[in-house]
């Protein structure tokens, strides 16, 4: 019976040692399916996340360290490679309240102590109104456009509530120079007037930015065509001035300069609003261009394009006729001459003396049709061809003239255009015959200049030798240069 007991034990534990080892390969099973189930979630996770994150579109992505390195907005230069608009890294200035933890003091100093300081590092900024600003405790940007050497001395004032964020800006290194042409870039990175505006798109674009643009513009002659013009306007007194130098074969300009300019590297309000004062004495916002979207009733530089219409049309055939240069009375108005140059005058002689008489009387018999047509194929009856966002429109009747209004349009009176409305007018007179769209692009050597044809091969032979002439002898002979054949027609602008 003991034998039997111990045998019936002894299965009776071997049972339940089986027992236990099957229960315990269930469970390690059920734990390695369970294991083997997250897995596969975390992978399908992933797997999902890196399908949105290459299928989504979340802006542009520096993926490579060519593009990485890669300035943030494409370069402007000059048609010789000389930069005009580049970038470069900067810093901010921050105010952050908190840097110094909840319920403390802002800062360590006072906050007049803090503006003096701040003061000294940059002169320009307003000492009552950042004391004020710091005492306020918002938070808020103190000055943008901080360069490296003055973001140190920010930091050596020792306060942790002064910030200096890292951020990409836009500099000019000419200066004000071609201010007008280029324009600039707000704090949002916008550009703004100017070929900032206009190629916005191309210089951010990341495909393209690292390429810069060339412009038409040569910095040496748009240096000296600024310090002519700043020297004009010392000499008479003048609120503004305005030039424009044209390539008369391609349209490509040169130079264009409007004055008062500004500063792209620090524009201001000042720069951008035109006060209740500067409007009543006839002033412009700085930022306003002159050569594009001012208009001007041109005067006696007008006459040209009144000989060039009647030797095209067939009106003067010999620039050595005789005109009748007496006071020419038209109902109960007199056209008369600012001096008296005899009875009558030829071509070349109403031309370098700025004869009104005979202009109004070669006008007169041009006719309103003709006259007309020849302004409208000048384009000056549109906005000026150019490239630039800001462009005044023309100011002439569009109704019939009549004949007086006719003859006083002849010598520059009735009709309104910009200045450059006027250069591209006198390209075409001069360079054969062919109207060109101004362009501030330089043109590649492959490249056909647009144009229509607007006067006969002939007709610009003779218009030089006029123009030349009174460069020589007449009312322009102070704009002759020895080395150059210069030509060109003085006149008398009415606002």
């Amino acid at each position: 019976m003991k034998a039997l007991s111990a045998n019936a034990a002894f299965g009776s534990g071997r049972a339940h040692l089986v027992n236990l080892r099957k229960q315990s390969l269930f469970q390690a099973r059920w734990r390695v399916l369970w294991i083997a189930i997250m897995f596969a979630l975390v992978a399908a996770a992933a797997l999902v996340r890196i399908a949105y994150l290459g299928l989504a579109d979340h802006g542009p992505v520096r993926t490579s360290l060519e593009e990485a390195l890669l300035p943030p907005r494409g370069e402007i230069t000059d048609r010789n490679g000389v930069p005009l608009a580049r970038a470069f890294p900067a810093y901010a200035l921050w105010f952050n309240p908190k840097a110094m933890g909840e319920g403390g003091s802002a800062l360590v100093k006072s906050s007049h102590e803090v503006a003096a300081s701040l003061k000294a590092i940059f002169p320009e900024i307003d000492e009552i109104d950042v004391a004020e600003r710091l005492a306020s405790g918002k938070s808020g940007y103190l000055r943008r456009r901080v360069l490296p050497e003055d973001a140190n001395k920010v930091q050596a004032i020792g306060e942790l509530a002064l910030e200096m964020p890292r951020e990409n800006d836009r500099h000019y290194p000419q200066g004000q120079l071609a201010a007008h042409v280029l324009g600039y870039i707000d704090a949002d990175g916008q550009g703004k007037i100017g070929m900032e505006q206009v190629l916005h798109e191309r210089l951010a674009d990341p495909v393209l930015r690292g390429d810069s643009v060339p412009l038409a513009l040569d910095i040496r002659v748009q240096g000296a065509l600024e310090d002519e013009l700043r020297r004009g306007m010392l000499a008479v007194n003048a609120l503004g001035a305005a030039g424009v130098v044209l390539d008369v074969d391609t349209g490509e300009i040169v130079a264009m300069a409007s004055l008062p300019d500004f500063d792209p590297n620090a524009v201001t309000q000042n720069d951008l609003m035109q006060s209740e004062e500067a409007a009543a004495q006839g002033k412009n916002a700085p930022v306003f261009n002159r050569v594009t979207n001012q208009v001007y009733e041109l005067g006696s530089t007008f006459k040209p394009i009144t000989f060039a219409a009647a030797i095209d049309a067939g009106i003067v055939r010999d620039l050595g006729a005789r005109w009748d240069a007496t006071p020419a009375e038209i109902g109960r108005k007199t056209f008369t001459d600012s001096k008296d140059y005899g009875d009558t005058l030829n071509i070349a002689e109403a031309m370098m003396y700025s004869s009104n008489t005979v202009t109004v009387r070669i006008a007169d018999q041009l006719g309103e049709e003709r006259l007309r047509r020849s302004l409208t194929d000048l384009g000056m009856s549109e906005r000026p061809y150019i490239e630039l966002p800001a462009r005044g429109h023309p100011i002439w009747q569009e109704s019939r003239w009549g004949r007086l209004k006719t003859m006083n349009v002849g010598f520059g009176h009735g009709v309104s255009v910009t200045p450059l409305h006027l250069a591209s007018a006198y390209a075409a007179m001069v360079n054969g015959g062919i109207w060109r769209p101004a362009t501030l692009h330089k043109l590649a050597p492959q490249d056909v200049p647009r144009g229509r044809r607007v006067f006969k091969a002939s007709t610009s032979a003779q218009m030089r030798q006029l123009l030349r002439m009174t460069a020589l002898y007449g009312t322009g002979r102070f704009a002759d240069a020895e080395g150059y054949r210069v030509g060109g027609k003085t006149g008398s602008a009415e606002k």
